[in-house]
């Protein structure tokens, strides 16, 4: 191939990987961070079928077998990421382009595009998304992530016993009256939680973004299969009201079943 005709296979090939690596960090569920990641792995896979059997200028015959090379592991890398998705372990737009950061196939098409770049400015540079570092952010125990109205009577007690951090939410009708976060090992009681019935919905995992209101690895979705009833019954002399306690890991005696809960349709 002519270095013209060369120029023009690497944009048509590697052209898409740029903006469908980029088009990562735009995912803002869980279903659309896998459909994202196969539609960048499918550019890379595409580029891969299509430079794989080139013939380029001789002058850069090492240097394109390194980049076709690069661009294998970063098929690779993104297949992981996807199933990494697909099992929770990773959640959120930041954690898989941080996970992606770490990825040897990653850094090496970088690399790779580089120098095939400056041998005679071939548009193969084309992976510039910016990777976050991986991190673990954790609020205070017992603090409110939506504060809703508590001017009522009612306690709620979490005890989180289970492996990982959880954030609950009560849910009154299709009204989202709190949620708060409750460290794993530790306990909080909500108090002034207003008469009604509430449906109680918590997610547990690791570093909770607070911007996407989400865990962004490891994280799980569930529900209670009961409701809990908050009631306050006034008469002359005194005011009773409900107080319950729940717990996030099985205890002996327990009676408080859980279900899954599709991400997508769960309170954030």
């Amino acid at each position: 191939m002519s270095p013209e005709e060369y120029r023009t296979e690497l944009t048509t090939a590697a052209g898409p990987i740029g903006s469908s690596l980029a088009g990562i960090a735009k995912s803002r569920s869980l279903k659309s961070l896998n459909q994202r990641l196969q539609r960048a792995e499918g550019a890379v896979t595409d580029a891969v079928e299509r430079l794989g059997p080139v013939l380029p200028p001789p002058e850069v015959t090492a240097e394109h077998s390194d980049y076709v090379a690069a661009l294998r592991g970063l098929q690779g890398d993104l297949g992981d990421l996807r199933d990494s998705v697909t099992e929770r372990k990773l959640c959120t737009s930041s954690a898989v382009l941080a996970r992606l950061g770490k990825a040897a196939g990653f850094g090496t098409v970088k690399s790779a595009g580089g120098d095939l770049a400056a041998k005679g400015d071939y548009p193969a540079d084309v992976v510039k998304v910016k990777t976050p570092k991986e991190v673990t952010r954790r609020p205070a125990n017992g603090t409110f992530l939506r504060s809703g109205s508590r001017t009522g009577n009612g306690r709620l007690t979490v005890d989180n016993g289970g492996k990982s951090d959880a954030v609950l939410t009560l849910v009154r009708g299709s009204t989202k009256l709190t949620s708060f976060y409750v460290r794993k090992g530790r306990k909080v009681t909500v108090r002034g939680v207003p008469d009604g019935t509430y449906k109680i919905f918590f997610t547990g995992g690791a570093d909770w973004d607070k911007k996407a209101r989400a865990f962004t690895r490891n994280c799980t979705f569930e529900r209670f299969q009961d409701t809990v009833r908050f009631r306050t019954i006034r008469s002359a002399t005194l005011i009773q009201f409900s107080t319950w306690t729940i717990t996030l890991q099985p205890v002996i005696g327990g009676n408080a079943k859980t279900n899954q809960v599709d991400p997508e349709g769960f309170p954030s």
